[in-house]
């Protein structure tokens, strides 16, 4: 399996290639300047450069950007158009490292995580743009994508524990009543998907056990 992961040099971009070389995978890391990945293979370019020609080596592409200011967070759509256009039609796999913000709080899906009063209130224009561009995803019956959205509290520093729990569109709590997990237990999941490909245009969530 040919894996690549855009914007590998990220705090989960480098969490995912980690997870994924371990494993044994081959794994090319695409990345703007200097590689900080544990990939061996590398692709200097920015991702709003890359074309069909650069992908379609790959049987996964990860897509791991991230943006956190005013000017940069529209891109969150922007970045993910430009990938779906270049996989489209084909086999390749397109995996989104997703926001919680646009997980449901209700089996009617009508309550946004990110509409809450705990929210904070500085997360949520970055929880919105990801939420429309998961919208905007879901229109994509061109590419086989998995949108995969981590816990409420999202840990870059946490602990790999090594195992999480699966779920789908709505908000999982785990047995302590908590929606937490670390970057590098969500590698762990990202990875899975990566070799068992069983969600295609579906979003599913993780949680911490």
């Amino acid at each position: 399996m040919k894996t690549a992961v855009v914007c590998a040099n990220g705090k989960a971009g480098k969490l995912i290639v980690k997870e994924a070389v371990e494993r044994g995978l081959d794994v090319t890391a695409i990345v703007r300047g200097e590689n900080q990945s544990a990939a061996q293979k590398v692709i200097r370019k920015d991702l709003f450069d890359l074309t069909a020609e650069d992908l379609e080596q790959f049987d996964v592409v990860v897509d791991a950007f991230g943006a956190w200011t005013k000017e940069t967070i529209p891109q969150h759509c922007t970045s993910l158009k430009h990938l779906c256009d270049i996989l489209s039609g084909t086999e390749t796999r397109l995996l989104v490292v997703g926001g919680a913000g646009s997980l449901y709080l209700n089996p009617e899906h009508t309550s946004y995580l990110m509409d809450g009063a705990d929210f904070p209130e500085a997360f949520k224009p970055l929880a919105a743009s990801q939420a429309k561009s998961l919208e905007e995803l879901r229109e994509r019956k061109d590419v086989r994508w998995t949108y995969i959205s981590p816990a409420g509290d999202f840990q870059a520093e946490g602990e790999r524990t090594g195992s999480y729990i699966l779920g789908g569109e709505e908000l999982t709590l785990n047995e302590k009543g908590e929606s937490v997990i670390s970057y590098a237990d969500y590698a762990i999941a990202v990875v899975d998907e990566m070799t068992s490909g069983n969600h295609i245009q579906e979003r599913i969530s993780v949680v911490r056990k």
